[in-house]
């Protein structure tokens, strides 16, 4: 089926190392993430060998939508800047919880790759200009149509995802000035677009991300033994993480990091004061790390020459950023030397640890270590991953303190934009004395 036919993004194979990145239109889904750095291959993100098995081992390397993470099931009256509506949250993690947009959501539909005879209509003709200088291999860009009712969610919503590879200028130069040399293998960029359709003017819940689960170490094992990431380093720069309740839904109030020092993710080893449950919890952006580039944009204010691309689709080492942030999470192997660097427009990202994963469910890939055979007992145990989602803040819409603000509300109005970049750098491994 043409939905888990991979499609392939690649850099001009003249660049070594490089990156490469599989796609599957089910689900928007990372297949797979390939680095080739340091004379070998690695996958850098976990998941089945068969691209169906997507569909039973869900939310790994998936879009998930239209709304990440967990709503209280029932009728939830919206309203932002007079424009008024109703959210149904339907069940599915469990009678009281809506996770991740609802029984199907975007993750369990096949998405639309988009041509020359069936145009992007949420990027301006600026921004695809800019796109147009890219090797044509190196870009995508995928729609889907989710009707008005779509597991319950208000207003017809066109969305468009642009996931595209960056080159490095200069791929055998170091990047660092001091220190043991880093060199860049270029970046992935993800660009989320959304916009309400239709002449009745609504309002409707819109808060995506990319489920995507990272292991730096797992193409080097030999053979089925346990994966870990504990011995990853992992930066966030947060200062408080999201308080939850006895179902992980989120209260709408935040717990200083300071107060929890499991969670001060000052490059510090994953496994040190590893909470005996794992991690699966929000981390809001310290306010000094928080971009500035708007995430919801007025419609009659996105023109033809609007461009919001120019400075996500520089060179990940060009010393201009622009209006981009510093990078707000990092996670690096002492092992591999592989190193991910992220910056984002979106207020706070989650970090989960894979702690629900069983062996027995799944498979594992062959490059891990695995049969790649569903069911063979040595799938991703818990802690084998390292899933970051940027998204903003657990239902905010909920609380009346953030109306009209960023309360993940969308209306009629605006165009959604949220982009995720991640900055791929290799610091080769000494060889052991």
């Amino acid at each position: 089926m043409a939905e888990f036919k991979p499609v392939l993004l690649s850099l001009p194979t003249s660049l070594t190392p490089s990156l490469v990145l599989e796609i599957l239109p089910y689900g928007l889904t990372i297949h797979k993430l390939l680095v080739q750095a340091d004379g070998r291959t690695h996958d850098v993100v976990i998941g089945p060998e068969s691209p169906k098995d997507h569909v039973t081992q869900k939310y790994t390397n998936s879009i998930v939508g239209r709304y990440a993470n967990r709503i209280p099931v029932g009728t939830h009256v919206l309203e932002k800047k007079g424009f008024k509506s109703e959210l149904k949250a339907l069940a599915n993690e469990s009678p009281i919880v809506s996770l991740h947009g609802g029984p199907v959501g975007f993750d369990a539909v096949p998405w639309t790759i988009l041509t020359k005879d069936n145009p992007p209509k949420l990027f301006s003709r600026s921004e695809l200009s800019r796109l147009g200088g890219l090797p044509e291999s190196s870009f995508a860009i995928f729609r889907l149509i989710s009707p008005a009712g779509d597991q319950g969610f208000p207003g017809e919503l066109t969305v468009e995802a642009l996931i595209a590879l960056i080159s490095p200028e200069s791929p055998t130069k170091p990047i660092t000035t001091s220190g043991d040399a880093e060199y860049s293998l270029g970046s992935v960029v993800i660009v989320y677009r959304a916009k309400l359709e239709g002449e009745t003017k609504t309002v409707t819940p819109v808060n995506l991300t990319q489920h995507w689960g990272f292991n730096l170490d797992a193409s080097l094992q030999d053979g089925p033994e346990p994966l870990t990431i504990k011995e990853h380093t992992l930066t966030i720069k947060a200062d408080h993480i999201a308080e939850l309740d006895s179902s992980a839904l989120g209260t709408g109030n935040f717990i200083a990091v300071s107060t929890k020092p499991a969670h001060a993710h000052t490059a510090k080893i994953i496994g040190d004061k590893f909470p005996d449950a794992g991690y699966d919890d929000y981390y809001l952006f310290s306010e000094s790390a928080q971009s500035t580039i708007e995430t919801r944009i007025l419609l009659n204010s996105f023109g033809e020459e609007s461009n919001y691309l120019k400075d996500l689709l520089r060179p990940p080492d060009d010393a201009e950023r622009g209006t981009r942030a510093g990078a707000v999470v990092e996670l690096k192997s002492k092992k591999s030397g592989l190193k991910l660097a992220f910056d984002t427009n979106q207020r706070g990202a989650m970090f989960y640890s894979n702690a629900l994963a069983k062996a027995t469910n799944g498979a594992r890939k062959k490059i891990h270590g695995g049969s790649g055979v569903s069911g063979d007992g040595n799938a991703y145990g818990p802690h084998t991953a390292a899933f970051l989602e940027f998204h903003h803040p657990l239902t905010a819409f909920l609380y009346p303190k953030n109306k009209d603000t960023e309360d993940t509300l969308l209306t009629s109005d605006e165009l959604y934009h949220n982009y995720v970049r991640c900055d791929v750098t290799l610091n080769p491994p000494r060889p052991e004395a």
